[in-house]
């Protein structure tokens, strides 16, 4: 277990992640299809280079969502979260592309005992995604149940 406990948490903590991930086609490819988007945007280099205003495909952001938030869960909340309660203020403020690397980081900017589980408190974590150009591409509030530190 690598996760932190509750207690271990402290507004303010910020978590530099040292995974990185080089986004390839066929994450793009086979997540928009496993999940049945069939946007052009994703699948169609011809219309991306031609019409679109990026001139290639653009990852999709609910990929791109998981990714910032799975590269996280290592250094904050492996083996000591009960569970996601959900996602706010999700934002892509630029797009991400086929070869570019991400690296994210995470800072504590909520926690609260839980008033209704004394063992469990609520972290609410900002999690921001960057590019290899150290572009922010993606960021969102993310809050969850954490376990506190069992009694010795």
């Amino acid at each position: 277990m690598t996760g932190k406990w509750f207690d271990e948490l402290q507004i303010g903590q910020t978590f530099e992640h040292p995974i990185r991930r080089t986004v390839t086609e066929t994450d793009n490819v086979l997540f928009s299809s496993m999940t049945h988007n069939p946007a052009r945007l994703h699948l169609d280099e011809e219309y991306c280079r031609t019409e679109s205003e990026f001139g290639q495909r653009v990852v999709n952001s609910a990929f791109t969502l998981g990714l910032m938030v799975g590269i996280s869960v290592g250094d904050t909340t492996l083996g000591t979260a009960v569970a996601n309660l959900g996602w706010d203020e999700v934002r892509f403020p630029k797009p991400l592309f086929h070869g570019d690397t991400v690296r994210v980081t995470t800072e504590i900017i909520d926690l609260r005992e839980s008033r209704t589980r004394p063992d469990q408190g609520i972290v609410v974590f900002l999690h921001k995604a960057f590019n290899q150009h150290g572009d922010l591409v993606a960021h969102c509030k993310r809050s969850g149940l954490q376990r506190k530190k069992p009694a010795s």
